[in-house]
């Protein structure tokens, strides 16, 4: 055997198998990365401290990326691809990764006062302990583009609004009212005496989406992954809705689910 031989490609190591040892980085609030992370937290004025970029990187849109930071008061540190890979809990980093101050969390009030202050009926999106970072990137998405008011997570057994979180939702974690709230079930209960009215959202739900009035002040309940809404969150909810479905498989995925009824208290308010 010629032990100076190439390796073949099956005898490479596969891009997953090179992280497969790699002790897991704690999330971080205040981490950003990925390029489309760090433009909108520009965009949106969030105070970005440092700004740690790729070495040796000389494609225009990064270096021009990282100008804007430094142009907007933060530091620039060019630093080797492999302290960024040490760095990074979302294994897509893009060859930046920012440190911007902690997100600030919003209250009910605000959530209500966006509404007010647009004109319109309030829509917010309840999560009830969603575990799933990319599930919470992709419901705070789905909301600021159907022009939801706010998401509503609980302080214990939740994903916060971590980097995986912000790359996931494309940006949207810096224009999205989140109100990070103690217990679930009250802020629910401070809903309705708002005059909101609260829609849960299950399997058994004893409506079709579709006969759900999401046109006035409404509030979507999500619940876990796993368990869906808990017992006690789905007695404070108004209705229980359901999601007509026609395939053989009989759930859908938590953020796919949010989407669907996002978008269908979109259509009602459109009138359509």
């Amino acid at each position: 055997m010629n032990e100076n031989r190439r390796p073949n490609r099956q005898d490479r190591p596969r891009r997953a198998d090179r992280f497969a040892d790699r002790t897991p980085v704690e999330e971080v609030e205040g981490q950003l990365e990925g390029r489309n992370a760090l433009q909108e937290a520009l965009k949106s004025g969030r105070t970005i401290d440092k700004v740690f970029i790729a070495s040796g990187d000389i494609d225009r849109s990064l270096q021009r990326l990282a100008a804007e930071a430094q142009q907007a008061g933060a530091v620039v540190v060019p630093v080797d691809r492999r302290k960024l890979d040490a760095m990074s809990t979302t294994r897509a980093h893009q060859g930046v990764i920012a440190l911007a101050a902690a997100h600030v969390y919003y209250t009910i009030d605000d959530i209500l006062e966006e509404a007010a202050s647009r004109g319109e009926a309030p829509l917010i999106v309840v999560c009830d302990e969603l575990s799933d970072p990319h599930n919470l990137g992709a419901i705070l998405r789905s909301a600021e583009c159907a022009g939801a008011h706010g998401v509503i997570i609980p302080k214990r057994r939740s994903v916060g609004l971590t980097a995986t979180v912000a790359k996931a939702s494309a940006g949207a974690v810096e224009y999205m009212k989140v109100a990070r709230v103690t217990n679930v079930s009250a802020a629910i209960q401070e809903l309705k005496e708002k005059g909101v009215w609260v829609f849960g959202t299950a399997a058994e739900g004893s409506i079709p989406m579709y006969q759900a009035d999401l046109s006035g002040p409404a509030a979507i309940v999500i619940g876990n992954e796993g368990d869906g809404i808990s017992q006690l969150v789905r007695k404070n909810c108004d209705v229980m809705v359901n999601i007509p479905m026609k395939g053989k498989i009989s759930s859908l995925n938590a953020s796919a689910a949010a989407s669907i009824l996002l978008y269908e208290a979109v259509r009602q308010r459109l009138g359509k």
